[in-house]
């Protein structure tokens, strides 16, 4: 589903645990992480989709997740032009998210990658809060702040930590990836 501006519909999930650390996924079979996130299918509102990809990409259930809250409108961002399928009709140049965040409420046991038969994800971790804006592949860091700044006071009533002067490509998780894969 592409709207009449060229941007499909999509839900991205920020999924904290109890310290404010946020879950980071790595793409099967590449080196590139990121949020959990999916397109909002057809006569979905974005509440449902974001419990199917939470579903589908992390293995979770609503019973296990706490909405801690969304983002304001749409957050919009452009494909890069050699990503964009110009044969594709509607042609497709970007998404546009809400942004919801969440707290994890069961244990981290819970998380399974390998929940459908067509995983998302080969690999996890637990990193700071705003570890990902230095991580997330260039064309989407603008929405990554941009949610990551809505959010955070949700998630830190006292103010959300300080970010780092350095977070470019290249720094480590916090935490050793896990893996649900052999």
């Amino acid at each position: 589903m592409i709207d009449s501006q060229g941007f499909r519909p999509n839900v991205g999930i920020v999924l904290a645990n109890a310290v404010g650390q946020v879950f980071w996924g790595r793409r099967i079979g590449q080196d590139a992480w990121q949020f959990p996130q999916g397109g909002i299918q057809r006569n979905e509102s974005p509440e449902a989709a974001l419990y199917r990809e939470l579903h589908e990409e992390v293995g979770l259930s609503p019973g296990h997740v706490s909405v801690l809250g969304s983002t304001r409108g749409w957050l919009r961002y452009r494909l890069p032009r050699h990503l964009i399928r110009r044969r594709q009709r509607p042609t497709c140049i970007g998404q546009k998210q809400i942004w919801f965040l969440l707290r994890l409420e069961a244990e981290e046991a819970a998380v399974r990658l390998d929940a459908t038969g067509q995983p998302e994800f080969d690999a996890w971790s637990w990193v700071s809060y705003w570890h990902p804006l230095g991580q997330v592949v260039s064309f989407k860091r603008g929405v990554y702040e941009r949610a990551l700044e809505q959010l955070a006071p949700m998630l830190f009533p006292g103010g959300p930590p300080a970010r780092p002067l350095d977070s470019g490509p290249g720094q480590p998780p916090v935490i050793q990836p896990r893996s649900q894969r052999g």
